[in-house]
């Protein structure tokens, strides 16, 4: 899913917010933004965030179908990305993928569409209106210095399914209780769905060197004891071996997000990541040049068989993109 923000904020990431007590489970709340015109799908965005960039190398979550402008197709053109993996996981609908690799894929519940743009990538994403509206989370994972610059590619991986207490899980990505797909991973990190019954609990079991989130799809869900409405997320700093989970009548569901805390400094804007705001320059202006305005259909982030056209980049902000304390 493409940052259709006109004026998308410029994040540099990697410092360590200062309250992180084992002790404590911290509530996120989501901020609502709507994606496209006047007809906007609404999403909700639990990450970033000023406070908790990101979780492991979990760097955005776009929560959409619920709510407001949940009725709302998903229609996104083709946009580029760089220094990222792009995972799309449903709970419900179908959504098409094309990008500039030459896939084409349907992204369906319980399976993980996983992209790794690498040095650059494009494709669209469009949902299909026959299996209704789409209801899922848009995940980016942020690639580590060294596999950033490597060749984009394209994969489709089943969820391993698990049971732990009273919590049937999806593991989509990485590890979890011992199982796990074959997707690429670059840095240490766990992504699973968690769905419990009515009244149902679990004690799942953590790696202590990952920091972890439970963002609530339905709900609400409780975490050590801690409500957390659904589109929230609730954070578990690292050193924790466990957590416990509890629904209550209508049972609940949540994304379980973890990973080994992610040191490298790296800034996002748009849709790109980069090191410095030359790189996000020059991103822009390949985008710009190659595709928008057709010089290069061969350039770095190729083309989409998409009827339609791309999407162009918002202007660069009048500030340099650097570092914030």
């Amino acid at each position: 899913m493409s940052n259709l923000e006109k004026d998308p904020a410029e994040l540099v990431l990697g410092t360590t917010p200062e309250s992180d007590r084992p002790d404590v489970v911290e509530v996120l709340t989501a901020r609502e933004v709507p994606l496209g015109g006047a007809r906007a799908m609404l999403v909700h965005r639990t990450l970033p965030q000023r406070g908790r960039p990101t979780i492991g190398a979990w760097c955005f979550a776009d929560h959409y179908g619920l709510g407001d402008g949940a009725a709302q197709p998903m229609v996104v053109p083709p946009h580029p990305h760089t220094g990222l993996q792009t995972a799309s996981w449903l709970f419900s609908g179908e959504i098409e993928h094309r990008d500039s690799v030459g896939s084409l894929s349907l992204v369906q519940p319980g399976a993980l569409n996983l992209m790794t743009a690498g040095r650059g990538i494009s494709h669209s994403e469009v949902s299909q209106a026959a299996s209704g509206t789409p209801h899922g989370v848009q995940l980016w994972i942020v690639l580590p210095d060294a596999a950033r610059r490597s060749e984009p590619f394209f994969e489709r991986r089943d969820a391993v399914p698990v049971q732990v207490g009273d919590a049937a899980l999806q593991v989509f990505a990485g590890t979890f209780a011992g199982v796990g797909p074959d997707a690429s991973v670059f840095t240490p990190l766990v992504g699973a769905q968690v769905d419990l019954p009515p009244f149902g609990s679990a004690e799942l079991t953590l790696d202590p060197a990952f920091e972890h989130g439970l963002l609530v799809d339905a709900g609400p869900l409780r975490v050590n004891g801690v409500e957390v409405a659904v589109t929230e997320l609730g954070y578990l700093s690292p050193g924790r071996r466990s957590v416990h989970l509890a629904a209550g009548e209508s049972g609940a569901r949540a994304l379980l997000l973890g990973g080994e805390p992610f040191e490298e400094r790296f800034i996002m804007w748009w849709n790109f990541i980069g090191r410095t705001h030359e790189e996000i320059v020059a991103f822009r202006s390949e985008w710009q040049g190659d595709v928008i305005a057709g010089a290069d259909p061969h350039g770095p982030f190729g083309a989409v068989d998409y009827d339609g056209s791309p999407l162009p980049a918002p202007p660069m902000p009048t500030v340099r993109l650097k570092p914030r304390s």
